[in-house]
């Protein structure tokens, strides 16, 4: 009888994980909040220049350059500052880069020297390439692999939520109270972030010395190239529009209508990652494939209709819907191929797609002096053609079909 009894005792004394032992959605969205910070740090300068140039007694096209020097720190830093901290046990690592954000917008909002802001702008650049690096795999790292790339997806939605509400309110909140204290605001609440990360991020140890992994080898892995260009031309894409969608839409007549236009973009892109959220984890081929022929057919209504403003508003709804999870699905893609190098991996995504941003203000600037709005829609086409044709051969590697 007690050989019969005991199993059935232990099996009575066994329990199901709880949703929260397999999700850990209060961690994961403490990184989302770090997203979010880092977005809000970068493009929070765009809508106050005119205060921050008469503060620092600079022109406004100077003070611009606050932008354009943290989009630098964070393409230059992103690749060697990840590779040299592969030792590092995460948490403290990812600590430094949020430290490096609430010491730089402290800086800002006391310094009344224009060189020491472009300095520490630069510093919270560098910050920022090297938490970008972190967050997907720090989240992949929280779950199971079957639910990769919702974690990634929950750790990415401070990006649409910082782009649609947050860079709007700040603006807000800037013109009302002065530019200096929003930063001040942002660093209180990076500070709270830190104690958030401290209770609630579970720590995890950096690779062994015989493990780690260097640049070249983890280039030429299977698949990693692809998921790298797919990146680098749906991202090109987008920013050629997005850059200059003031001017776009001033040339069809809708010059007062751009806040409206970007609300419907971002409120269309947190729906974009929300479906994105739930359905990754089966389908991550199919949603992006799906997301570049949106794209693409957003791209052909803005090129054929531009004269229907609901044509327009509809277009950039779909624009925003397509581009909302584009994050998601490159990371986890990359997270799925590069394995436990997708730190390594990570930083060349990140600094594919800030060449991507940067080229899109290149590229699309070019463009516009040039010929007009009217090349963007061809371009993007281009683009996104290419974007698709190359997630479609890379089924085995990259994007695969299984």
């Amino acid at each position: 009888m007690a050989v019969t009894t005991e199993p059935e005792n232990i099996t009575d004394t066994r329990r199901a994980p709880t949703a929260s032992e397999r999700f850990p959605l209060i961690a994961l969205l403490a990184l989302a909040v770090a997203g979010f910070i880092t977005i809000l740090t970068e493009a929070l300068p765009a809508g106050l220049l005119p205060q921050i140039g008469v503060s620092l007694s600079v022109s406004e096209a100077l003070a611009g350059q606050l932008v354009t020097i943290y989009a630098i720190g964070s393409l230059s830093a992103a690749i060697p500052l990840t590779a040299a901290t592969q030792g590092m046990r995460r948490r403290p690592l990812l600590l430094i880069a949020i430290i490096g954000f609430a010491v730089a917008n402290i800086v800002t909002a006391i310094s009344a020297n224009y060189v020491l802001t472009l300095v520490v702008r630069f510093i919270a650049g560098v910050a920022a390439g090297l938490l970008w690096a972190l967050l997907a795999g720090y989240a992949a790292r929280m779950v199971p692999d079957y639910l990769k790339g919702r974690a990634i997806a929950v750790a990415m939605v401070g990006t649409p939520l910082a782009l649609s509400l947050g860079i709007p309110a700040g603006t807000l909140i800037g013109t009302a109270i002065g530019w200096r204290a929003c930063f001040g605001l942002m660093s209180v609440l990076t500070l709270i972030l830190v104690l958030g990360v401290l209770s609630k991020v579970p720590d995890f140890p950096g690779q062994a010395a015989d493990k780690r992994h260097s640049l070249g080898p983890v280039f030429r892995m299977a698949g990693v190239r692809p998921v790298l260009f797919v990146t680098l031309t749906f991202v090109l894409a987008h920013n050629v529009l997005y850059t200059y969608i003031a001017p776009f839409l001033a040339s069809v007549g809708m010059a007062r209508k751009t806040d409206l236009a970007l609300l419907i973009f971002g409120m269309a892109s947190l729906a974009g990652i929300w479906i994105i959220g739930i359905l990754i984890d089966r389908y991550l081929r199919q949603l992006t494939l799906a997301s570049a022929v949106l794209f693409g057919l957003a791209a052909l209504a803005l090129a054929v209709w531009n004269d229907v403003p609901a044509v327009i508003y509809g277009a950039i709804a779909i624009w925003g819907l397509a581009f909302g999870g584009a994050a998601t699905l490159f990371q986890t893609a990359l997270a799925n191929t590069a394995g436990d190098a997708s730190d390594v991996a990570q930083s060349m995504l990140v600094t594919a797609w800030n060449m991507a941003i940067a080229g899109g203000g290149i590229v699309g600037g070019f463009l516009l002096d040039k010929i007009g709005v009217g090349a963007f829609a061809p371009a993007m086409l281009c683009l996104l053609a290419t974007t698709l044709a190359v997630v479609w051969t890379a089924h085995r590697h990259g994007f695969p079909s299984a």
